[in-house]
């Protein structure tokens, strides 16, 4: 794979390769890019196949067209959902799967996102926002609960009391808003939105790899620990950092005053 790669089309998502970025684009938009099996499906695949290769190092997950990121569950689907398909919980597990991927992940939310398109978001590490995007979880509308980690993923983000207040009203946030709550961190023009993902990939995949890969590691499971276990891998992910390459070029490299060049070893 070359830094740089023709979109390819699955069914319901596009996919691209530029500079070490993967993007996947969700590509229903006259059904608001909504998340059927299919569409988690061919987004699981996708992780699968830049998970093991090299010359993909982030990721970014967006949506075609100037009106949604993703509207949510197809209803369609949700309609005929039983006790059983709740236990599988598949758009669960996948955005457990994006949280706990090793390279960094952005979503860049160009519209609407609600629901479960919401909720695909929160699994991101990083996420901006077009500044007419607007976001909520509308589920108990529908007599069912944000069940892909929103109960949990949003108030982590924002707090315990706007997470219930958002959830059990189901109130729709301007992207301004999202931003106040820090629900996303940078809200920017539709048309600057990828180009401001790819600024931010840039940099992210200008630091050293390995340390990127153990912040995930650490930040994640130490937030919902104690802080002195917290420290505790905090600790023990840095001494293991200075055992590397990595650290030996990055420290070398600000001696030198130039640009690290790292390998991530």
């Amino acid at each position: 794979m070359t830094d740089q790669q023709q979109p390819t089309n699955v069914e319901t998502i596009r996919t691209e390769v530029r500079d070490h970025v993967g993007t996947i684009t969700l590509d229903r938009p006259a059904q608001r890019n909504a998340l059927t099996r299919g569409v988690l499906a061919e987004i699981s695949q996708m992780l699968d196949s830049w998970g093991a290769e090299e010359a993909v190092r982030g990721i970014v997950l967006t949506g075609s067209g100037p009106k949604a990121f993703a509207a949510g569950a197809d209803i369609s689907e949700l309609a005929g959902w039983t006790l059983t398909d709740g236990l599988a919980a598949p758009m669960q597990r996948l955005c457990d799967r994006i949280q706990d991927f090793p390279k960094p992940t952005l979503a860049a939310l160009n519209g609407v996102a609600m629901g479960g398109g919401l909720e695909l978001a929160m699994s991101c590490d990083i996420r901006i926002a077009a500044d007419h995007a607007t976001m909520a979880l509308p589920e108990v509308g529908l007599g069912v609960l944000p069940g892909a980690g929103g109960t949990q993923r949003l108030s982590r983000l924002v707090g315990t009391g706007r997470a219930l207040e958002m959830i059990l009203t189901g109130r729709t946030l301007t992207a301004e808003q999202a931003e106040r709550y820090g629900l996303v961190t940078t809200v920017v023009p539709a048309a600057d939105l990828l180009s401001t993902a790819a600024e931010i990939m840039a940099t992210v995949l200008g630091k050293g790899p390995l340390a990127i890969r153990l912040a995930k590691l650490v930040i994640g499971p130490g937030s919902d620990t104690d802080q002195r276990t917290g420290l505790l891998l905090e600790q023990l992910a840095q001494t293991l950092l200075y055992t590397t390459e990595d650290k030996a070029e990055g420290a070398a490299a600000f001696l030198a005053k130039r640009a690290p060049e790292f390998d991530g070893r």
